[in-house]
């Protein structure tokens, strides 16, 4: 079998047996597409690659000058494919299980602050069909922490408005039931009238999919991940800070804003469908920031003497 039907072969199981998303086995495609280059300048193949074919693409990769993350998720797809070709019996061994990969500094997610946020959220005013979607987009973001995925990704049949909770599908296809609060709940209530959601809704629906959707764009179709985007930036940008706000700090915000009023790190965790607690832990270094501006602001013998 050729290197590509093999690749083929792991992106399929990924999806059909992983529930990866699609986003993520097109990100893998594209790394493998690289790998099996290399692969082939060497005159080897995913069955007879070994250890130093893989450092090979690893130094390629870093002399295109890509980011530390962008070669680590490169070379977790080649580990990933490689311990399928094992999985499934075509190789005995995993020839790039011991290599070492760079190390990523630390980041620290950049988050606004209370004033920033309620600044973004009030420059949304009026009530026509798209201040009315925009405001109740910016408060569900801001109000559940959910990806950007994850929100337009949101039908109808998800909110359980009566109860207040809002039902989403997360990473590799997990279920979690998000709590919406007052303010999430009131302009999401203000959104779904005749003159909100009913306004933007066409005469005959193209797709069910469109239908079913909870956000919908101009044309009366199921909001796009970069529609959602573009919400963000123009109501950023309204407010002044369109340079440091993207969908993915509004849940940065919530996470944050959660742990600096005392939340536990753990029920975070839940509400962000993070897998790991050592992903959510980093949330505690910006609170912890905080914490010593606090200090240092307040306490007669913070500040050193120069």
């Amino acid at each position: 079998m050729s290197a590509g039907n093999r690749v083929e072969e792991f992106l399929d199981w990924l999806v059909l047996e992983r529930g990866r998303a699609v986003r993520t086995c097109e990100a893998y495609r594209r790394d493998l597409s690289g790998y099996c280059e290399v692969l082939a300048s060497r005159r080897r193949n995913p069955e007879t690659a070994c250890e130093e074919d893989i450092a090979a693409f690893l130094r390629r990769e870093q002399s295109r000058g890509m980011a530390p993350a962008s070669v680590n998720r490169a070379m977790a797809a080649v580990r990933a494919f490689h311990q399928f070709l094992v999985m499934e019996g075509v190789r005995s061994d995993h020839p790039g299980s011991h290599l070492e990969l760079p190390k990523l500094p630390t980041a620290v997610p950049k988050a606004l602050s209370e004033s920033e946020a309620e600044a973004i959220l009030d420059s949304v005013g009026g009530a026509d069909p798209v201040s009315r979607r925009d405001r109740a987009l910016l408060e569900v973001l801001y109000g559940t922490g959910m990806r950007i995925s994850e929100l337009v990704g949101m039908s109808l049949a998800d909110l359980d408005m009566s109860g207040a909770a809002v039902r989403v599908l997360g990473k590799g296809g997990k279920e979690r039931l998000l709590p919406l609060g007052r303010c999430a709940h009131e302009a999401l209530t203000a959104w779904l009238v005749p003159v909100g959601r009913g306004e933007m809704a066409p005469q005959r629906w193209d797709t069910q999919n469109d239908q079913d959707a909870v956000w919908l764009n101009h044309r009366g179709r199921r909001l796009s991940r970069q529609g959602a985007w573009l919400v963000v930036k123009k109501r950023a940008q309204q407010a002044g800070l369109g340079a440091k706000v993207s969908p993915h700090v509004f849940r940065h915000t919530f996470a944050t804003h959660l742990l600096d009023h005392g939340a536990d790190i753990r029920a975070v965790q839940e509400l962000l469908g993070h897998a790991s607690i050592s992903t959510t832990q980093v949330y505690t270094l910006v609170s912890k920031e905080k914490l010593w501006e606090a200090y240092r602001a307040a306490h007669p013998r913070a500040v050193l003497s120069r």
